[in-house]
């Protein structure tokens, strides 16, 4: 079934009125399951929360929208070095593809990371993906490859720990990249 899987890769600049109408049907129901407050943001036609992508990888089969990976870049600031880094986000496969192995094809995005020139990709998941996600980025692989997890409840210690060690880690990559 993955194989019947269409990628696009399209700027945001690129969609219509109709693929934010589709799109946004696609989250209420991917993220409705997880909770109301996650499918709220997706009412009418907008097909972002938050920040808006700039580049999106559409999955699409016989059923319409199968699967979604939004990117924004941004720069985060390592010491006196502006890093640019690409947000990956607004992750999504539809139910009845899950366990499938669909989500392994999202690395259709890869090969446009590497033209963007971004070094460093970061996301954010729910705790109940991490593993998930583990297994999409092949930490195996890369040295460059971590991922890390918020706590169930905010606590702003834990965040502002959690904060140095990402910190940590971009300098590290900063002076050996550089």
């Amino acid at each position: 079934m993955c194989s019947d899987v269409r990628w696009k890769l399209c700027w945001e600049n690129e969609l219509q009125l109709a693929d934010h109408v589709e799109l946004s049907d696609f989250f209420r129901k991917t993220y409705g399951p997880t909770g109301l407050f996650n499918a709220n943001p997706f009412e009418g036609s907008r097909s972002w929360a938050g920040a808006r992508p700039e580049l999106r990888a559409i999955g699409y089969d016989q059923s319409g929208v199968a699967a979604h990976m939004g990117l924004l870049r941004r720069f985060i600031k390592v010491g006196r070095v502006d890093l640019l880094v690409a947000e990956l986000g607004l992750y999504g496969v539809r139910a009845d593809l899950e366990r499938l192995g669909i989500s392994h094809s999202i690395r259709v995005m890869l090969p446009t990371l590497h033209e963007l020139g971004v070094p460093f990709a970061f996301g954010t998941v729910r705790q109940a993906l991490r593993k998930h996600i583990e297994s999409l980025v092949d930490t195996g692989r890369s040295p460059y490859c971590r991922t890390s997890s918020h706590a169930p409840r905010y606590q702003s210690r834990v965040a502002i720990n959690r904060l140095r060690a990402l910190m940590k880690h971009l300098s590290s990559f900063c002076q050996l990249a550089g």
